[in-house]
């Protein structure tokens, strides 16, 4: 099976170059995920297009796959005109800006109808306000990555299941993929923890959307118990979810040679021991073995 690389996002302090090759360096990461402009506003960045020939650069001397993440203000399900022309904005924004960096994906969060009644209104909207986007997209561009929420307010996707309504709204482009956030996916209420509830959140996930859309996983720890759809993560283990069922995911048929990004605690080196971690049960090794040094 192909192995997942594994990394995480990174800090761009300095420019995407400067300080998101030295974060990749520095926590040992084979894949990326970054932030193009103010991940909690609307203001964007056109970039610096010498930072960005050298990071795409580096990260081709190294091996590694990059994403962007958009902002988490984006919602094209949302009741409120402005939000939905400035989230529809900002995607194509960053799925412009992907195509400059080469990235793989660019990962947007679900979003949500607001109001319980809008969920059937809010996915028409989705389909008329993000098809023109996609079919606008290069063949050899970035996929769009939708991300699965927590499941607080009308979230138009929070279990895997959701997906497939949420796919077939936009046609099953062959643009759209999915990112799995496993801390997302136990507030939302899958038991990753139970032994084979793992692998049956994922086997849920292919029979909901079909082979070869999962082009990303964050891998977190929860804070919370199974089902609160509170977005609190955690170092690896750390939390309610545990090691084991991380294991588990890394020996997935599907999520074979998909990058594993983790949005972690970063202080005192936890994302090079999440990493390390990782690795040591994608390659069957210990990780009890694994050093608290990485």
């Amino acid at each position: 099976m192909t192995k997942s690389p594994i990394g995480a996002h990174v800090q761009v302090a300095g420019g995407l170059a400067t300080g998101g090759l030295r974060s990749t360096d520095d926590v040992g990461a084979e894949a990326v995920q970054v932030f193009v402009g103010n991940p909690r506003g609307w203001r964007r960045s056109a970039g610096d297009p010498a930072q960005d020939a050298a990071f795409v650069e580096g990260l081709a001397e190294r091996g590694v796959p990059s994403f962007v993440h958009t902002p988490f203000l984006v919602n094209v399900g949302s009741p409120t005109p402005a939000t939905v022309d400035r989230s529809v904005e900002t995607i194509a924004a960053d799925l412009a800006r992907g195509v400059q960096l080469g990235v793989r994906g660019v990962v947007v969060h679900a979003g949500s109808a607001v109001d319980e009644d809008r969920y059937e209104a809010a996915l028409r909207q989705l389909r008329e306000r993000l098809l023109p986007v996609l079919d606008a997209l290069p063949d050899d561009g970035p996929r769009l990555l939708v991300e699965p929420t927590a499941g607080g307010g009308r979230s138009l996707a929070a279990t895997v299941e959701d997906l497939g309504p949420y796919l077939a709204a936009l046609d099953m482009h062959p643009k759209v993929g999915v990112c799995l956030d496993t801390c997302h996916a136990w507030a939302a209420g899958h038991d990753l923890a139970t032994p084979g509830g793992t692998t049956a959140t994922l086997d849920a996930l292919e029979a909901a959307v079909g082979p070869g859309r999962l082009g990303l996983v964050h891998a977190n720890d929860s804070l919370d118990e199974r089902g609160s759809k509170r977005d609190r993560h955690t170092t690896i283990g750390a939390g309610s979810i545990g090691v084991a069922a991380f294991a588990e995911l890394l020996a997935h048929p599907s999520v074979a040679g998909v990058p594993v990004v983790v949005e972690t605690p970063s202080a005192d080196r936890g994302h090079a021991r999440d990493i390390a971690l990782l690795r040591a049960l994608r390659d069957g090794r210990p990780a009890d073995r694994v050093s608290s040094a990485a």
